[in-house]
């Protein structure tokens, strides 16, 4: 007799497992090791698609038997992707790029069932941030929270109080974009209507 099948989450993110578990969904978490390096030339939404795949088919070959889920968020603005910032001095230029201003964050989401080959697809939510003053960017990244957040910042944490409007899904720009996600997993049949 089979055992029933699992969602394996392919990420150490605390926050998609938080979403995860806020939406009932039950799930062991896997972080794959993967380059997250950007190709010359490869769009966002393209590079978000790529690595969630990538994140997916990798931990997949160790959990065959179950279904894999894997996210990949991009900030996005004047048309370049802001990852994970390298430094502070990093986040101190992605926060003073996005002072002011709409950007878009990207959240592709890979589902891979067994047997069956990855299915990718992407959210876009866009966010307007007010005006930061430096000693407030400053500030923020001393908390050391920016610096594993894509765009060097946590809507749901300390840069909450900038953003002015939100258009789209907040939970993509937290980092799983849960209608997605649950339309996914109801169509691979992992969650049933």
């Amino acid at each position: 007799m089979l055992a029933p099948r699992k969602l394996i989450l392919a990420s150490g993110s605390p926050r998609r497992q938080q979403l995860l578990r806020d939406a009932g969904i039950e799930f062991e978490a896997y972080a794959p090791d993967i380059s997250e390096e950007q190709r010359p030339g490869e769009q966002a939404t393209d590079y978000a698609l790529r690595l969630a795949r990538e994140k997916a088919e990798k931990v997949a070959k160790q959990f065959p038997q179950h279904v894999v889920l894997a996210a990949d968020t991009i900030v996005v603005v004047d048309g370049r992707s802001l990852g994970k910032p390298n430094d502070e001095r990093d986040a101190e230029r992605m926060l003073r790029l996005l002072s002011g201003r709409w950007h878009q964050v990207i959240t592709a989401v890979s589902v891979v069932v067994p047997r069956k080959p990855a299915h990718t697809n992407s959210r876009t939510t866009e966010v307007h941030f007010r005006d930061v003053t430096p000693r407030e960017i400053q500030e923020y990244i001393a908390t050391g929270e920016p610096m594993d957040k894509a765009g060097a910042y946590a809507i749901q944490g300390g840069a909450a109080p900038w953003v002015v409007r939100v258009e789209g899904e907040y939970s993509n720009v937290v980092g799983l974009p849960l209608s997605l996600v649950t339309e996914m997993l109801h169509t691979c049949g992992f969650l049933q209507s």
